[in-house]
């Protein structure tokens, strides 16, 4: 059991969420982490899928990988992760369809999200199964927890709401607050995400 969460094992869960973080350090997903986060429900599932995603096609590849040609590997990749993508489609189409309408395409282009290709070419294809499991899990999570971020701050200022529920409270607005349009507009995803960066990068110095 040990060797299950040893130092390195730890180090490559911990990594992606701080130090190498796919969005702040890496500069990935960034598409998607500007499109989704207008709410943070949303910006939740998006999150959440694309940790399921990314953990499961890890651990899928790194199982196949010595079996895997080396001239066809990408194709390989791409159908495990369009198949993990379809079947969580398909879940939140069943289970949260009115946040699978919201997300509209974008679910499907997780296909595309370079985080996964990534990790699948950089991690699980030269590493077992549960540090690629761990590498996975990881590199979603700190991926969703940008989005989180991002979302929620636009969804609170933007409407004074947090997964639908009133935040700011009625006498703010009797007083003349109003809530902040602009923070429903794609542009300020992107200012947001800078800003975010660079305080990052302002506290982390690695």
């Amino acid at each position: 059991m040990s060797s299950l969460f040893s130092k390195d094992n730890q180090k490559v869960f911990l990594e992606p969420l701080n130090l190498n973080n796919p969005i702040l350090v890496q500069v990935l997903g960034i598409c998607s982490a500007l499109a989704v986060t207008s709410k943070l429900e949303p910006s939740i599932v998006m999150g959440l899928s694309v940790t399921v995603i990314t953990a499961f096609s890890n651990v899928i590849i790194s199982l196949l990988r010595k079996t895997i040609p080396n001239r066809i590997r990408i194709i390989i990749q791409l159908v495990v992760v369009a198949a993990l993508v379809t079947i969580v489609s398909m879940v939140l189409k069943a289970f949260a369809y009115d946040v699978s309408v919201e997300l509209s395409v974008y679910v499907g282009l997780i296909i595309t999200n370079c985080i996964l290709m990534g990790r699948l070419e950089a991690f699980a294809m030269s590493n077992e199964p549960w540090p690629s499991f761990l590498d996975g899990v990881g590199s979603g999570l700190g991926y969703a927890w940008i989005l989180v971020v991002v979302g929620a701050v636009r969804e609170l200022f933007g409407s004074g709401t947090l997964l639908n529920i009133r935040i700011i409270p009625q006498f703010c607005y009797d007083a003349g607050y109003m809530d902040n349009g602009m923070m429903t507009m794609p542009a300020m995803a992107m200012i947001i995400l800078g800003c975010v960066v660079w305080a990052h990068r302002a506290l982390v110095k690695e």
